[in-house]
């Protein structure tokens, strides 16, 4: 056999290799995709409710009962402290004031 059909086998031989190979890797590469999705969408029951519209009443009338049972007459309305504000002093000072109003 001459050198350049040696030559041709070998490119030949390298190009089976990538072919084949690539198949079996693009293969794995899907099924790890199809597996993600497969596990994504094993959604939270309440992620699901809220996508999924017949749920979607239901869980506002689960929502509206319980809404229903809070007493809101004593209701009282306490801000937060601010990002910059100190959370434990801002604290102190609220229950100052609620000592003070009671």
């Amino acid at each position: 056999m001459g050198q350049q059909t040696e030559c041709e086998l070998k490119l030949t031989a390298a190009k089976m290799l990538l072919v084949v190979g690539g198949s079996f890797g693009l293969r794995e590469f899907t099924q790890i995709r199809y597996d993600a999705q497969r596990i994504r969408k094993k959604l939270d029951p309440s992620l699901e409710a809220k996508v999924n519209v017949q749920k979607q009443s239901a869980m506002l009338e689960e929502e509206y009962e319980k809404l229903k049972e809070v007493n809101l007459e004593e209701w009282k309305n306490i801000r937060g402290p601010r990002p910059w504000e100190d959370s434990r002093e801002y604290q102190e000072q609220q229950r100052a004031r609620q000592n003070k109003k009671d």
